[in-house]
């Protein structure tokens, strides 16, 4: 089951709770993607 959470700040995709477990993470108050979260930890652009 996954439910909508809101959409990433940084790239305005959906973000989702996947079976209970959110799927992204929260920077600053700010949701972020998986994908973007991965870009940032990396320190790419």
């Amino acid at each position: 089951m996954k439910e909508i959470i809101g959409k990433c700040s940084e790239c305005e995709k959906t973000v989702y709770c996947r079976d209970g477990f959110f799927d992204g993470i929260q920077y600053e108050g700010k949701l972020i993607c998986p994908d973007c979260a991965e870009r940032m930890e990396y320190g790419e652009q």
